[in-house]
């Protein structure tokens, strides 16, 4: 089984990647497939960020279960401990080029003010075991964010974009937090699908 190519010392934050490509000259459009190239063995902390972060504004109905999927595929294979790997109708979506632009400068100065706050701590939170942990940790997760519960994607896109920038630049005090986060927001959202549930079977069975 494949095994991530783990680098010790990121050279690069992820705003500057994603810099970089926006800049670059020679592509019409900017596909998934691109950004898991570009990230290379962070290309997991990356994609997870990329399909959770949406959630976590308002957002039309569905979008949750739309963007859910690929977090499901990613998830699983984290947890498995294999590369990142989306199917070809993910992974050559894309947005043309000037387009890519615009969202790296209006979301940039945003992440780049989160990156400050990172640094490489807490080491043993990036190990290749905790890291298939944290993988089954954001399926649970992922799968909860799905459920079509009112503003139930919020919390759980949240947790996922917290241990998302922690794997991505190797700060576990992030990863801890996103990890509690998941555990809050698995908690809230599980109990209010029980509560609408519930709710559900008691007027269908006084209705009878």
């Amino acid at each position: 089984m494949a095994r991530i190519p783990r680098e010790q010392t990121p050279k690069k934050r992820f705003s500057q990647i994603l810099q970089e490509l926006a800049d670059g000259a020679g592509k019409d459009r900017i596909s998934v497939g691109d950004l898991v190239q570009a990230m290379q063995d962070r290309a997991f902390g990356a994609l997870l960020l990329v399909f959770a972060f949406p959630n976590i504004l308002p957002s039309p109905p569905g979008l949750a279960a739309v963007l859910g999927l690929p977090l499901v595929y990613l998830s699983t294979q984290m947890m498995l401990g294999q590369l990142p790997w989306l199917p070809k109708f993910i992974a050559n979506r894309s947005m043309t080029h000037q387009n890519f632009v615009t969202v790296v400068e209006k979301g940039t100065p945003w992440l780049s003010r989160a990156e400050r706050l990172l640094q490489q701590r807490v080491g043993f939170m990036t190990s290749a075991p905790v890291e298939r942990f944290l993988g089954l940790v954001c399926l649970i997760i992922a799968v909860v964010l799905m459920l079509p519960i009112p503003f139930g994607n919020m919390l759980p896109s949240l947790a996922i974009c917290l241990i998302a920038l922690g794997v991505l630049e190797r700060d576990g005090v992030w990863i801890i937090a996103g990890v509690l986060g998941g555990v809050i927001a698995v908690t809230v959202v599980g109990g209010i699908g029980y509560a609408l549930v519930k709710s559900a079977l008691f007027v269908i069975y006084n209705a009878l």
